[in-house]
């Protein structure tokens, strides 16, 4: 299960030029945004990468807002791959990856299958995931979870990461009631 002080969200080429020619493109970037928000509420640290930024621009307008830091560049297609994203994300210190992005069937498979190789637990928000095809996309997903990557979704993550209600909640009953906001 998710938990906020072993997680940490790594976000996947959000780019200009790809994001709007991936199947339900509004629906993703409304769903990105939603786990943006709540992350950074919960103070779950963010990893986010740029394919070839030169050639497919930078992280949209609309997520761009909800990030902090920079970027990692990337030209291979696995994060993992990156030693820039290798070095950001074991210096995290954080077994969990809640893993998120474009394409499904490409970037998002293969990071997910390396960082499962290489020990972390991986969850895939299969909601804030996409490719220019649906079938793509189910494609993906299947092959996350056929290396071992848990699939989620955004609300089902995030209520792991809240794990109780309220007064309970490890986050504080206020982030709760927050988080319950960017849900609804």
């Amino acid at each position: 299960m998710l938990e906020i002080e072993n997680t940490v969200l790594v976000m996947v080429d959000m780019q200009a030029r790809l994001v709007p020619a991936m199947h339900e493109a509004d629906r993703l970037v409304t769903e990105m945004a939603r786990l943006l928000s709540a992350a950074n509420l919960l103070e779950v640290p963010l990893i986010f990468t740029e394919q070839n930024p030169d050639g497919l621009g930078p992280t949209v307008d609309e997520l761009a807002g909800l990030t902090h830091g920079k970027p990692i560049a990337k030209h291979a297609f696995s994060c993992w791959r990156e030693p820039a994203f290798e070095k950001a994300l074991v210096g995290r210190r954080r077994s969990a990856v809640l893993l998120a992005g474009i394409e499904s069937h490409v970037c998002i498979f293969q990071t997910a299958l390396d960082l499962c190789e290489a020990g972390f637990e991986v969850h895939v928000a299969s909601d804030a995931v996409s490719s220019r095809t649906d079938s793509n996309r189910q494609v993906g997903l299947n092959r996350c979870a056929a290396t071992g990557a848990i699939i989620t979704s955004v609300e089902s993550a995030l209520f792991e990461l809240l794990q109780a209600a309220g007064a309970n909640c490890p986050a504080g009953a206020d982030t709760f009631k927050e988080i319950l906001k960017i849900i609804k």
